[in-house]
């Protein structure tokens, strides 16, 4: 991997090592096992590291129609996991989360060599917690992301749910479609660049206040370009399997 992409995908690579030592798992006897697959469906929008968790139905990592907590915000602008990782290990709801260790990148970018589109990922849960939930940044929008927000989980030894998750706007910050206020891996993971390095950390002179809502997609008129960047739903397909 070229060591730019490896220096700006580390920020966001950092906190998903972190989390799997986070979880802390019910007793052995108690614990039902999932694989979910996470499978990126765009053509020009990479995935930050797939968070997901485990969790009673009290718990929700995002809602539609209410405005983004501090963990959805930074995933969402800057693709900053700890702020969720963090909420989720304080939260007696959650059974237990877990990170992908790299990025989805769709199939025919100039990094698909080095990333895959799909991951697989294990996780357990406890007594009570019947819902799961994911969350990922869609890495060249301002404050875009996908996921979804407390899936049932199969109870049965082999049954699986398969759903498709939209691409949402976290409605914290303006959409200026500008390389100047997207992550720096934008450019280099989709092969549009410019001159302006981009940036990971919140403009508060970008700041918006509102809810999160379906993302309208990219319009255009500035370095975002719809026919490469844009997308139609859904953006990602979780499937669900109970392997234990």
């Amino acid at each position: 991997m070229p060591r730019l992409i490896h220096r700006q995908l580390h920020a966001l690579l950092a906190a998903a090592a972190l989390v799997l030592l986070a979880a802390a798992p019910a007793s052995a006897a108690a614990q039902r096992t999932y694989e979910v697959t996470i499978t990126n469906l765009t053509s020009g929008q990479a995935f930050t590291p797939p968070l997901i968790a485990t969790h009673r139905g009290s718990t929700h990592l995002f809602q539609v129609g209410a405005s983004a907590n501090l963990g959805t915000q930074e995933i969402a602008e800057n693709g900053n996991l700890a702020p969720m990782i963090a909420a989720l290990a304080a939260d007696p709801a959650v059974s237990a989360f877990v990170a992908a260790a790299a990025p989805l990148v769709p199939d025919g970018t100039p990094h698909s060599g080095d990333f895959a589109d799909s991951v697989t990922l294990t996780i357990t849960a406890g007594p009570g917690a019947q819902f799961l939930s994911y969350e990922s940044m869609l890495i060249c929008t301002n404050d875009g992301f996908t996921g979804v927000d407390a899936l049932k989980l199969p109870n049965q030894l082999g049954a699986a749910v398969t759903v498709f998750g939209a691409g949402y706007d976290a409605g914290t910050e303006i959409n200026t479609e500008d390389f100047a206020d997207i992550v720096p891996p934008c450019q280099a993971l989709i092969g549009v660049g410019s001159d302006d390095p981009g940036t990971g950390t919140t403009n508060p002179a970008l700041a918006e206040s509102g809810v999160i809502h379906h993302h309208p997609g990219i319009q255009g008129g500035s370095d975002l370009n719809p026919s490469v960047h844009g997308w139609n739903d859904p953006v990602v397909e979780i499937t669900v399997i109970r392997v234990g």
